[in-house]
């Protein structure tokens, strides 16, 4: 293995001093691990690779919530019917995307490494703010890829105790070019986005509870799936709901199966005698 002698000594690489950045030791010394980089042959498109969609994220009172539906799809194909597209980064924040899945799930684990390393080689964890640039500066790296058609947009979501206006949950979402942007309330991404942001600018509300938050975005996705073919909703036949997660004060957790199951059970059956879904509070 490069960077390891034949006695397994680690080589010099990893005794030079450098910035905390994980992902810039791997593009000094291994660039070819970071498949992000990667360009494909002239004339080459990805149009059959898997891409996924849709996510989204909200605050609510005690921190915020972000979740994502299971499908896949490649071209007018399901590719799969239970990808996860929700993922903690650390204790305090999580990521979720949209696009080529693949890259996509790359990228999230190089990311959940980045954020540790940067936080043994300094001893203190990121602040959200700056976890945000720094997956900003991740997907910026893809931007080849991402004009040949492997575009990976994700959403971050975490909760941040250092806000100037006191704990909090924060959104950021990102273009394929590494912008970065703030969201406030919500924000979804993916081929369903236009759907489920409509839906979440009827039923968001500041200062909702969990079990709220959780209907209001099973609402969204729902509606999502009912206008865009790349997004599935929840399957009851099969059991494959959306994954949900709340980042608050106490940190990262995901909402356990069965109770997404009820509140999708619930939501459906609010569907049976109002199909097009809750309407917004006069």
């Amino acid at each position: 293995m490069a960077g390891i002698d034949h006695e397994g000594r680690l080589g010099e690489e990893f005794f030079t001093p450098g910035s905390s950045s994980f992902t810039e030791f791997l593009a000094a010394h291994r660039p070819e691990l970071l498949g992000t980089r990667r360009i494909l042959p002239d004339g080459v498109r990805a149009e059959g690779a898997p891409h996924g969609t849709t996510v989204l994220a909200l605050t609510f009172g005690d921190g915020v919530l972000i979740a994502g539906d299971r499908r896949a799809t490649m071209g007018n194909l399901i590719a799969q019917r239970d990808l996860e597209k929700v993922q903690p980064a650390d204790d305090h924040t999580a990521v979720a995307f949209a696009g080529s899945v693949g890259l996509a799930l790359d990228l999230v684990k190089l990311y959940q490494v980045e954020l540790t390393h940067f936080e043994k080689v300094e001893g203190i964890p990121m602040t959200l703010a700056a976890k945000a640039t720094r997956l900003a500066t991740m997907i910026r790296g893809n931007l080849g890829q991402a004009m040949q058609g492997l575009a990976v947009v994700p959403l971050l979501a975490g909760y941040d105790p250092a806000a100037p206006e006191g704990g909090r949950g924060r959104i950021f979402g990102f273009d394929v070019a590494g912008g970065r942007y703030e969201k406030f309330g919500f924000h979804a991404e993916g081929s369903g986005s236009p759907y489920a942001r409509g839906a979440l600018k009827k039923l968001f509300r500041p200062g909702m509870s969990r079990r709220e938050a959780a209907l209001a975005a099973l609402q969204a996705l729902y509606d999502a799936a009912d206008d865009d073919s790349a997004t599935g909703g929840p399957d009851l036949t099969r059991r494959i709901y959306p994954i949900v997660s709340v980042i608050t004060e106490n940190g990262y957790e995901r909402l356990p199966e069965a109770e997404t199951e009820e509140l999708s059970r619930e939501m459906v059956e609010q569907r049976r005698s109002r199909p097009d879904g809750p309407n917004a509070a006069v």
